[in-house]
């Protein structure tokens, strides 16, 4: 028995070892244009965290029904603060800053391997770019790179 609890632990603290965080600033003006997230597209193995980072104030880091694994937890942030997320589910994910969305403040993060809800997060995003006044392909070009 003590075998086994002695593989147990020595297990966790491997896969602990292993998680690996990542930072995803909110930011009004970067790289790539005005209200993104940066980076916008991750791609991270099962069991990694996310800190989504207040970098600049009135931005909140909310994921989007409909366009993440069946089974996985959502999540949405208050405004100005930061959030970290950790991620159990394979898969893609599809997230956005609530009061930017219609500035298409979005981002899609890739979990391991599996993308298969990505032609149903690709249609759904297709379907709420339409909503956008600016940036209209931007949620396209962010999963076409996955």
């Amino acid at each position: 028995m003590k075998n086994y609890i002695f593989l147990f632990c020595f297990f966790v603290m491997t896969f602990d070892m292993h998680a690996a965080e990542y930072n995803v600033k909110m930011l009004n003006q970067g790289a790539s244009g005005v209200m993104v997230f940066e980076p916008a597209v991750l791609k991270i193995n099962k069991g990694d965290t996310v800190n989504f980072i207040a970098t600049d104030p009135a931005h909140n880091s909310a994921s989007l029904s409909g366009m993440i694994p069946n089974g996985a937890t959502s999540w949405s942030s208050d405004l100005s603060k930061n959030i970290s997320v950790t991620f159990e589910k394979e898969g893609v994910y599809a997230y956005q800053c609530t009061p930017h969305a219609v500035m298409a403040m979005v981002g899609v993060i890739q979990v391991g391997d599996d993308k298969s809800n990505l032609e149903e997060v690709k249609i759904a995003a297709s379907n709420m770019s339409n909503m956008f006044v600016m940036n209209k392909d931007r949620f396209a070009n962010y999963l076409n790179q996955l």
